[in-house]
């Protein structure tokens, strides 16, 4: 899997990408409502599992904040112990879209649905974990979220928004530090900063709470599969495995512009995700996908083959194996500043703004989709951002001229484009206002598509004129049809 002359780089890139990874993989569990060892086993996995496949040879899997969400809403309808049967049955699901060759049609979804995907999710967790930073108890939908925060002045522990804010800042301000001093992962110091303050200081603030890997790792029983008769778990299952596809597949399409490596073989890639999350599944951990944070880490870092991804999960089940307890003393307010930080760099501030310059119209189904996802849930935001792209790029192909050009006593009414549904309207408009006393022709020539609305209105104006015609002679007819 690599040479002698690739290991040293790679041994060392696995280390930075488990360092970047540790505090993640914690924060994300920690936010999803499940004990943290669980998204330490789900990283191990990413990396055991999964790092083996050949689909992406540099891209690094794990628990995603892209999925919190989600797994959060699971855990809360389901349980901590359906988790396992929901992920197992995704994990499932993409081995079977891998199977069928379906990793390639990923690309074709929209981009701006997918940008407007990450901006809700990110809306959603910076939502969440601001109170989280506060210790205090948030409410249920993600709008009542943002319409408490006024509250959050008055009853929040202030010491733990000190940390949140200070792990932030640390995080913010560490990628403008010299390229040396950036070995250490942003995300690594400023837990670490926060816990030993935490310490020394003695400050009264909650901690993680540890399990231990063993007794957090539940192999679900053959009574949980009951909970897939429900459609609600069966559109879960389907939501885990369509985002977390969506999210892993341009993922590795931004990874691929980061090297000069193998391209990504988007069928494999799928399947190994697909293992990844069945295993992920029968442990009861979280799902996963692939991580463009640590795909990125692993490729900075000088990776050359898949055998540092796969080392980065060695370092990880190190870690949950001979330090367990180290996590213990770790404040949940800087992990919550982690999950912020994160969630704001899923905003794309910029790119709305540029994109709205060049394309309106794939800014408002950004925005509309990120909107949709903190109005509703994941699920039915990307619902509505994936009809308002069809819809998009239905009324911009279906693109119709319409000119009227006398020629002599007659008419000429021609028809070019696509005449669709969607431009009905604007074609019964003309026709009302065609002249009643004078002769019309119809040039359809230049059709490249007349759909059936459109041509039945086309002839229930002949129609209508020929009864008129007949009832009234002198006035002018249809002369001809092209």
């Amino acid at each position: 899997m690599a040479g002698d002359g690739t290991f040293r780089e790679d041994l060392g890139a696995s280390v930075v990408v488990a360092l970047v990874a540790l505090p993640l993989c914690v924060g994300v569990a920690v936010a999803s409502g499940v004990p943290a060892e669980l998204g330490i086993v789900t990283g191990v996995v990413g990396g055991l599992v999964t790092g083996w496949f050949r689909g992406s040879s540099l891209q690094v899997s794990g628990p995603a904040a892209g999925l919190t969400v989600l797994v959060y809403e699971a855990v809360r309808t389901y349980g901590v112990a359906a988790l396992g049967v929901l992920v197992l049955a995704a994990g499932l699901l993409q081995l079977a879209m891998g199977a069928l060759r379906l990793g390639r049609w990923f690309r074709a979804i929209s981009v701006a649905v997918v940008q407007g995907m990450l901006a809700g999710i990110g809306l959603v967790l910076i939502a969440g974990q601001l109170y989280a930073v506060a210790g205090v108890g948030a409410p249920g939908p993600t709008l009542e979220k943002f319409g408490g925060l006024a509250r959050l002045l008055v009853e929040a522990d202030w010491a733990g928004i000190a940390l949140g804010a200070a792990t932030v800042l640390v995080m913010a301000g560490w990628r403008k530090l010299p390229e040396p001093v950036q070995v250490v992962p942003g995300a690594l110091v400023a837990v670490a900063a926060a816990t030993g303050a935490t310490v020394l200081l003695r400050l009264p603030v909650a901690k993680v709470e540890v399990t231990g890997v063993l007794d957090a790792v539940s192999v679900p029983g053959w009574d949980r599969f009951a909970v897939l008769g429900s459609a609600g778990a069966v559109g879960t299952v389907v939501a885990f495995a369509l985002i977390a596809s969506a999210e892993t597949l341009f993922s590795a399409a931004a990874v691929d512009r980061m090297h000069h490596g193998p391209r990504t073989d988007y069928d494999r890639e799928l399947i190994a995700q697909g293992a990844g999350n069945a295993v992920c599944g029968l442990l009861g951990a979280l799902p996963m996908t692939a991580v463009i944070v640590r795909s990125a880490a692993n490729v900075e870092a000088g990776a050359r083959t898949r055998a540092s991804r796969v080392l980065h999960g060695a370092w990880l089940l190190l870690f949950a194996v001979l330090l367990p307890h180290a996590l213990a003393v770790v404040p949940l307010a800087a992990l919550a500043g982690v999950l912020l930080h994160a969630g704001w760099k899923l905003l794309p501030v910029r790119g709305v703004a540029a994109l709205w310059r060049s394309h309106r119209g794939e800014a408002v189904v950004l925005v509309a989709t990120a909107g949709a996802i903190v109005a509703t849930n994941l699920f039915e935001g990307v619902l509505v951002g994936l009809a308002l792209a069809v819809a998009k790029a239905a009324w911009e192909t279906s693109s119709m001229h319409l000119e009227e050009v006398w020629e002599g006593d007659v008419l000429c009414l021609r028809v070019a484009g696509n005449a669709s549904f969607l431009r009905l309207p604007r074609l019964l408009d003309v026709l009302d206002a065609l002249p009643g006393d004078r002769a019309v022709r119809f040039d359809l020539s230049g059709v490249r598509h007349l759909d059936h609305a459109c041509l039945t209105a086309l002839d229930g104006w002949q129609e209508q004129r020929a009864e008129r015609d007949a009832s009234a002679p002198g006035h002018g007819g249809v002369t001809g049809a092209g």
